[in-house]
């Protein structure tokens, strides 16, 4: 619970609808009335009144009056002309979360002239409650704000709080956009599956079960992920042939490289202010 506090969502997309949807049906808010959203089109307050019964409006102005929570949910690339509207116009005692990938908490604080500013990275999976969130916090942010922060968070799945903020760079590489990664593996499992004979509902199940069921081996297991594939990979085996494919085709080096081109791309946003 957070207390019947007035949250403002500046930016309506997603992202921001996602974890609306998470505060509302967690019952972290209770009441759909405290939450005020802010978005450029009229078609999608529209969607979010009907949908979750939130307030909204055009106005990031009006948004941000009389809240104690400010969730900054808009792309990189309009981030600037937001803040020159919002710049010393938020509450001094509010809390303002940005889930912004790239953007650092100074040129958040510096740009909106507000100096209690949590940076998180959440990923998508926030959607069905099994989001991580890397976050960090500005001095300035109490600990009562730092609670609120991780009720926010634990309603989207886990979270992960860090004093050193470069480490939300490296979140952003490997846990949000490593998400798009994982999802074009499992794509390319499936067509597999159904250049194999096997239909496509089929091939589906079998993937996603699979992903799933080794996924939580680790987690219960707690073993490094080579023991596990060990384990099956009988010498001169199935699993031998179809890894040595893929180690032919460099999976270990494309994978890395793409993490790290995500970690670029991040900074070279964060370089923008």
């Amino acid at each position: 619970m957070l207390e019947d506090l007035k949250i403002a969502f500046i930016g309506g997309g997603t992202m921001g609808e996602m974890i609306i949807s998470r505060l509302l049906s967690t019952k972290i808010v209770e009441k759909p009335e405290l939450i005020i959203v802010s978005d450029p089109l009229s078609t999608r307050c529209l969607h979010l009144e009907r949908e979750y019964g939130v307030r909204t409006t055009t106005s990031n102005i009006e948004a941000v009056q009389d809240t104690s929570i400010v969730v900054l949910a808009v792309k990189p690339q309009v981030l600037s002309s937001v803040m020159a509207v919002l710049k010393g116009k938020i509450s001094p005692d509010a809390l303002i979360i940005s889930i912004i990938g790239g953007v650092g908490i100074t040129s958040l604080c510096q740009g909106l002239e507000h100096p209690a500013v949590v940076r998180t990275m959440p990923n998508i999976a926030v959607q069905v409650g099994h989001g991580t969130t890397v976050w960090s916090a500005s001095s300035s942010v109490t600990e009562k704000q730092r609670s609120q922060t991780q009720v926010i968070l634990q309603a989207l799945g886990k979270e992960f709080p860090t004093q050193n903020e470069h480490y939300l760079d490296m979140a952003t590489a490997l846990s949000s956009a490593g998400t798009g990664f994982i999802f074009l593996y499992i794509e390319a499992m499936i067509d597999a599956g159904v250049q194999m004979g096997l239909t496509r509902i089929q091939a589906e199940e079998l993937t996603l079960h699979t992903i799933g069921g080794s996924v939580e081996l680790m987690l219960q297991t707690h073993e490094h992920p080579a023991v596990l594939r060990n384990k099956v990979t009988s010498p001169g085996g199935v699993t031998a042939a179809g890894l040595y494919e893929l180690e032919k085709g460099g999976m270990r080096t494309v994978i890395s490289n793409a993490v790290l081109t995500a970690l670029s791309r991040t900074q070279q946003l964060g370089n923008m202010f």
